[in-house]
């Protein structure tokens, strides 16, 4: 199956959520090429970047599994390599 190369940004409001966050991400750590998180405890957020390569299919369902996550806000961009 193809695979695109993608880079989701996360910020996360509502800390409450970071464990099913990270459990989500659990779920597709096999398509994770890496992540970096970055507590900005100035303004009480986090910011998450995860680079994955995977099946268009699977980056929009996991982008969509995060963004209904209560105080989180998701964006994903994609690679124009093929």
């Amino acid at each position: 199956m193809e695979t695109r190369v993608a880079l989701i940004g996360i910020i996360v409001e509502n800390l409450e959520c970071v464990k099913e966050l990270n459990d989500i991400l659990h779920e597709y750590c096999q398509f994770i090429i890496g992540r970096m998180g970055l507590p900005y405890s100035k303004r009480d957020i986090s910011i998450i970047s995860v680079a994955i390569d995977a099946p268009n299919s699977t980056i929009n369902a996991l982008s969509g599994k995060i963004g209904k996550l209560q105080g989180v806000s998701v964006r994903t961009i994609y690679s124009k390599v093929g």
